[in-house]
């Protein structure tokens, strides 16, 4: 073998072995991602994650920001998903999967914001009501789609109704839609007929 062909022999190991490692720390990463967040790591703890997400505002990718207007269904709620089956870590996971577990969401001044406890998975856009009809659009995980739902609030459970969601192939209407989100906000006291309210879980 003549030196030139050593030398081009050598380069191409040496380029080989920098892609595999390269793949790897990708790899690594990635599954860390999807991975459960580490409990009592203050950086990275849901309570932390929850408190970023309700300080950012959305991104008008499609449509402008809506005026910052009160709506009726303004507030924190939230859903335990029973699921057992434990997230398995991918590089490519669908938005909006019903994973077990608390589920937040938030509604504030045409601002929705939702999160998952156990993954830390997270999303943000703007929302306008009309009636009893709720439009979502800007959110960055599916910036050309516009979900249409109904929605109704009796005794501080919001339940939703998808009219068209084709966000996320439909996960985002499946997760929405499965399970009424429930109020963090105690009732008035003239509503609450026990006069033993309870938090609903994942409330702060």
């Amino acid at each position: 073998m003549t030196v030139t062909a050593t030398l081009y022999a050598g380069v191409a190991i040496f380029i080989a072995l920098q892609a595999i490692i390269s793949c790897t720390y990708l790899n690594k990463n990635e599954e860390k991602a999807r991975a459960p967040l580490p409990s009592g790591s203050a950086n990275g703890s849901a309570s932390v994650i929850w408190t970023e997400l309700l300080q950012k505002q959305p991104f008008p990718h499609t449509a402008p920001l809506p005026p910052s207007m009160p709506a009726d269904m303004d507030g924190t709620y939230t859903k335990f998903d029973p699921k057992k089956t434990p997230p398995v870590p991918c590089r490519r996971c669908p938005d909006y999967v019903p994973e077990g577990g608390i589920w937040k969401l938030n509604l504030s001044n045409g601002v929705f914001r939702i999160f998952h406890e156990f993954s830390g998975w997270r999303s943000i856009g703007s929302f306008v009501v009309d009636g009893n009809r709720m439009r979502l659009f800007n959110d960055p995980t599916c910036m050309a789609a516009i979900g249409s739902y109904t929605w109704s609030l009796n005794e501080g459970r919001l339940e939703l109704q998808v009219v068209e969601d084709k966000c996320a192939i439909g996960m985002r209407a499946k997760n929405l839609t499965q399970l009424p989100w429930l109020s963090c906000q105690p009732p008035p006291m003239e509503a609450d007929v026990s006069g033993h309210w309870q938090k609903p879980s994942g409330c702060d």
